[in-house]
């Protein structure tokens, strides 16, 4: 495992769980109108868990708002389906272009899957980015609601750009540098920059999630 140091080694795990315990009681009003609005734009349920890569490379069940039918295929990634746009509700075309759909990965980090700030969480069947982070050393850390890579592209990255990325961010893990995405990450969804529903601009790397 990578020597992360005192900050990535412990600072960071307790500013998580105080910054996630406090967003918990913060949003809970916008997580029930969030609930709500996907339950009445298309029954069932609200929130739903994929697999991922974690750290060390150690799979976990991540959670996120629905944002597709009940009826889609399961287990398939966005990026493999015909027209996955006709599966997306009308909320959760909203939710995924303003990133709702990831709010209750904040109970994610309240136990420890995952970090305010990382790489984001590579999806069950995405080898190849895992691949291309390991020379960075960036699979050793835990994956993130935000990282350096969103906010320097988003949805628009190629995979091996996307890895490079994360290495810069595990090289210079820090909480300037955490605070620097945080910020960052406000800016990018409040204008869309990077967003591209379906996945990255590249179609051979496109990996999006499922429902």
């Amino acid at each position: 495992m990578r020597n992360q140091g005192l900050y990535g080694g412990f600072i960071k795990r307790f500013l998580d769980i105080v910054l996630s315990l406090v967003g918990l009681v913060l949003l809970s009003p916008l997580f029930l109108l969030v609930a709500l609005a996907i339950y009445f734009d298309d029954p069932g349920p609200v929130v739903f868990t994929q697999k991922r890569f974690g750290q060390n490379k150690r799979f976990f069940m991540l959670h996120k708002f629905r944002s597709m039918k009940t009826d889609t295929p399961q287990d398939i990634p966005t990026h493999l389906m015909e027209n996955p746009e006709q599966h997306i509700t009308r909320v959760g075309g909203f939710i995924r272009k303003y990133s709702l759909d990831e709010l209750p990965q904040i109970w994610d980090i309240l136990v420890g899957n995952m970090s305010i700030v990382g790489p984001r969480p590579a999806l069950w069947n995405q080898d190849d980015l895992i691949e291309a982070r390991e020379p960075y050393g960036a699979n050793s850390l835990r994956p993130g609601l935000t990282g350096w890579a969103q906010i320097n592209g988003r949805d628009e990255l190629p995979i091996p750009v996307k890895a490079q990325l994360d290495g810069e961010y595990a090289k210079n893990l820090s909480f300037s540098m955490d605070l620097k995405c945080f910020l960052g990450t406000i800016s990018a969804v409040v204008s869309h920059k990077g967003y591209a529903e379906g996945g990255t601009a590249d179609p051979q790397t496109r990996k999006k999630d499922t429902k």
